[in-house]
């Protein structure tokens, strides 16, 4: 069988008959070979009856969410090619030939695109159509380097081989970015066509909440990339903090009329502190997102699980605890040298920043290494 349409499904009773007849009709048109494939979500409006009657395959998903009846209307799915799109009479399964041209092509996924085909009045809210589908498309060609300029429209194309490399791993709303975003970072081939959005055929409110649900794929997608999350902000605020702490470390620092002290030393730390916090982060979220399958494998996991990090990591950071506590003493000492008496405050505190910025920095290192070392951990894959 070359092409199975799949559409989830929940509680679509006023639409899906629509749906599964467009689609059928398409398909008796081209002369492909198919099928139309239903991912039930637990409906309890006989809408598994109304898709029977009109010919498509139902396969139950017991597990709830977006993502979760995709996903196992895709394992199920005994064509070649996959063409995906919600069940509410929004997408035209009437249309489909764009999609199977670029799969033959060679394409491993073929994005619609809405605005390029044509949103009917009142198919889409303005804040989804002027604020969150541009934004996010915007975030997710920046981070992710992918072509497709209408980064969340449902209704797509892959071939089943690529659904199986990807290794999908969200089972709501989130899906369909971490669809897009995989392909492009493994290097698939994706390709834009032309789609058209009419107003859906439902007379209950529709399940989309656009500020929640924009909101939880920007976090997605920023997660996805742990690199523009973490790391690249974490170097950049440790590498300027740092100038500023050791400019100041040893004496005040006077530009213009302006001069520079200990209080300025202090926020230089604190940006250290948490630019170094970032970058273990980063780090930690890379090696997690890797092992859960969210993220492609990288040098960085191989090279962890070669290399006793966990060991180096915690002998590295108790080494720089115990400085910053010798040094804590060694003031602790110069102070009983002088009977407790009174001290220079602006001296004092330089070194007291020192010793508590290696106290700091072996503790954040030291439980880095501890997590890092957790995840490194050789597990049993189901």
């Amino acid at each position: 069988m070359k092409l199975t349409i799949l559409m989830p499904c929940l509680n679509e009773a006023e639409t899906l008959g629509i749906c599964i007849k467009k689609a059928n009709d398409w398909l008796s048109r081209s002369g492909i070979d198919g099928e139309v494939l239903i991912a039930d979500n637990g409906s309890t409006d006989g809408s598994q009856k109304i898709a029977q009657e009109n010919g498509a395959r139902v396969v139950d998903v017991p597990v709830r969410g977006y993502g979760s009846a995709l996903y196992y209307g895709c394992l199920s799915a005994q064509g070649e090619y996959i063409i995906m799109g919600d069940s509410d009479n929004s997408y035209d399964f009437s249309n489909l030939d764009v999609f199977v041209q670029k799969l033959d092509q060679g394409y491993d996924l073929v994005m619609g695109n809405r605005f390029l085909g044509g949103i009917a009045p009142g198919a889409m809210p303005w804040k989804n159509r002027y604020i969150g589908n541009p934004a996010l498309t915007f975030i997710g060609r920046a981070l992710f380097k992918c072509p497709a300029k209408d980064f969340h429209c449902g209704l797509r194309g892959f071939t089943k081989n690529a659904f199986l490399r990807m290794d999908l791993r969200t089972t709501g709303m989130e899906f369909a970015s971490e669809m897009v975003i995989k392909a492009n970072l493994f290097g698939m081939k994706i390709a834009e066509v032309p789609t058209t959005l009419s107003k859906d055929g439902r007379s209950r409110p529709p399940h989309l909440r656009p500020w929640r649900d924009g909101w939880r794929h920007l976090r997605f997608m920023l997660l996805f990339s742990p690199r523009w999350l973490f790391l690249i902000p974490g170097i950049i605020i440790f590498i300027l903090s740092s100038v500023s702490y050791f400019l100041l470390l040893g004496n005040p620092l006077k530009i213009g009329n302006i001069t520079f002290d200990i209080h300025t030393l202090f926020y230089a730390q604190t940006g250290m502190t948490l630019g170094l916090l970032s970058i273990i982060l980063g780090i930690v979220v890379r090696m997690f997102g890797i092992r859960e399958g969210l993220l492609q494998d990288h040098q960085l996991l191989f090279w962890a699980r070669k290399t006793p990090i966990l060991e180096i990591g915690s002998v590295l950071g108790v080494l720089l605890m115990l400085i910053g506590v010798y040094l804590g003493f060694e003031l602790l000492s110069d102070w009983g040298g002088k009977d407790f008496g009174q001290l220079n405050y602006g001296e004092l505190l330089r070194s007291v920043s020192l010793s508590t910025l290696l106290i700091s920095f072996g503790g954040i290192g030291f439980l880095g290494s501890l997590i890092m070392g957790f995840l490194t951990l050789p597990t049993r894959r189901s």
